[in-house]
């Protein structure tokens, strides 16, 4: 329980700062990458750097979660935070590749409890009908970070050592852990639990073996199947475990409702869907229209600045409406964007491009900002922090599952258009490639990888499909309404 009430504006600014330190990480990185690899080698590991971070941090996520509802929030947060920053630290200081991408898979482990107790924090302190408000504004720092992050990161390697881009985080970090510290004051119930260690294990194993399948998967080859089958059968042994543990660590109970299992699939479809525009959008700039870096990094920013006006408007629109309403909304942009990228065509200019990343980037904001208020208003406070981390956790799934999918339709497309070609989009991405190329097999190439993306973003469409059936699961004209007049701050914890 909260002994009084806190500084709202001042946890609020603290949860922010908190999220943003966690969103830059992956922007922030990636344009750090052609430094640190100058200076580490080891450029076939690569993909490990930010695997690495996701694998620990969609594992950590929904077992912070669990443990931030037994132990209390600042209890966790400050655990989490502080094995992030030092993670942090030590990537600044790995004398190469192996050890760069180790500290990595710590800071993740660390930043598994930084997002989602961020999000619960503000649950706690803000009423149901304060809270689309807040939780958008929470929820807008991840479009800012988008832009942030790449412009910092340019920056620190042009004029500093690539470290400071990891350390960058240590100074937000402890800002954040004050504040919280100063202002939030929370009391937690001091009894004795019973951990549900054999869930987490089982929960490990089983997002362990799906992530690597699925983002590794043209890699591994036949591989895929025995982890697949490995990630199956743990989650199998994960669901009789928790049946019959006395502290699950997904309660059954909140199964049973259909606003947190709408939430759960909502952030499933709408992580798949968006990979249809943050994987493969600049992609088909670079490389079927000919376009410079900076041109596609500009299209894609137009993402990041659709999703926080529209998670800002999503609360305004959920008082005057319902929750099924603005998440049926933010569907329609979501499969509007999708299906405009049809309109991009090679010799166009880059309007619909940056129109339909805008229109993905506000739906996306507006759906994942319902989905979580309404699972938030939805879960009992002793819950509120396992169903917060839940709809994150899906979400990572589904960007995982949509890139693994959107893949794999790309692929297959090349290579039945292309089948004489190796690696088309590679030789249509390289500028020394595509200057030397034919203009015969130039055009050969640029046709048939267009039609192949196009296959792409349709898939995509089909995927945000699945998000209007989550809409559906919601109650009609059920909104943000506070009960009994009591406000969240009072909640039990």
């Amino acid at each position: 329980m909260i002994k009084t009430p806190p500084r709202r504006g001042v946890v609020l600014f603290a949860c922010m700062l908190a999220t943003f330190m966690a969103a830059i990480e992956v922007t922030i990185v990636s344009t750090a990458m052609p430094t640190i690899i100058a200076d580490l080698g080891g450029f076939s590991l690569l993909g490990w750097v930010f695997a690495a971070y996701l694998l620990t941090q969609a594992i950590t996520i929904p077992i912070y979660g669990r443990l931030t509802d037994l132990y209390g929030r600042k209890r966790m947060f400050y655990t989490g935070t502080l094995i992030f920053l030092l993670g942090s630290v030590l990537c600044g200081f790995a004398p190469d590749m192996l050890w760069l991408i180790l500290f990595r898979a710590l800071q993740g482990i660390g930043g598994g409890a930084i997002t989602p107790i961020a999000f619960t924090l503000i649950a706690d302190v803000y009423s149901p009908s304060e809270r689309p408000r807040m939780q958008g504004y929470l929820s807008s720092v991840w479009g800012v970070s988008a832009i942030v992050g790449p412009l910092m990161g340019a920056f620190i390697v042009s004029h500093f050592h690539w470290a400071l881009v990891f350390w960058v985080n240590v100074p937000i970090g402890f800002a954040a852990m004050f504040l919280l510290w100063r202002y939030f004051p929370e009391n937690v119930e001091s009894r004795s639990h019973a951990l549900d260690l054999a869930g987490a294990g089982w929960l490990s194993v089983a997002v362990a073996s799906l992530l690597l399948a699925l983002l590794q998967s043209d890699i591994l080859g036949w591989w895929v199947i025995p982890l697949l089958a490995l990630a199956l059968g743990s989650a199998l042994m994960l669901r009789r475990q928790e049946r019959r543990t006395p502290e699950p660590l997904f309660p059954l109970s909140l199964w049973q409702s259909r606003i947190i299992v709408a939430g759960n699939i909502g952030g499933l479809s709408i992580g798949a869907a968006m990979m249809g525009i943050a994987a493969f959008l600049p992609t088909f700039v670079q490389g079927v229209m000919g376009r410079t870096p900076l041109e596609a990094g500009v299209t894609l920013a137009m993402m990041s600045i659709g999703w926080p006006i529209a998670s800002t408007l999503s609360g305004r629109v959920m008082m005057l409406t319902s929750y099924r309403t603005t998440a049926l909304f933010g569907c329609l942009l979501l499969m509007a964007g999708s299906l405009i990228l049809l309109l991009q065509q090679p010799g166009n200019s880059l309007a619909w491009g940056r129109a339909a990343a805008l229109l993905v980037g506000a739906g996306m904001g507006m759906t994942n900002t319902t989905f979580l208020v309404s699972v938030q208003n939805e879960a009992p406070p002793e819950m509120r922090g396992i169903a917060t981390a839940s709809t994150l956790f899906t979400r990572i799934l589904g960007s995982a599952l949509g890139t693994a999918i959107l893949g794999a339709t790309l692929n297959i497309n090349l290579h039945l258009r292309l089948p004489q070609e190796k690696d088309p989009v590679q030789a249509l991405m390289s500028l020394v490639s595509r200057t030397d190329m034919a203009p015969e097999r130039l055009s050969l190439l640029t046709e048939q990888v267009a039609i192949s993306m196009h296959w792409v973003f349709m898939a995509a469409a089909a995927i945000s499909v699945l998000t209007v059936f989550a809409t559906w699961l919601l109650p009609a004209r059920h909104k943000p309404i506070d009960g009994a007049g009591k406000p969240a701050c009072c909640d039990e914890q």
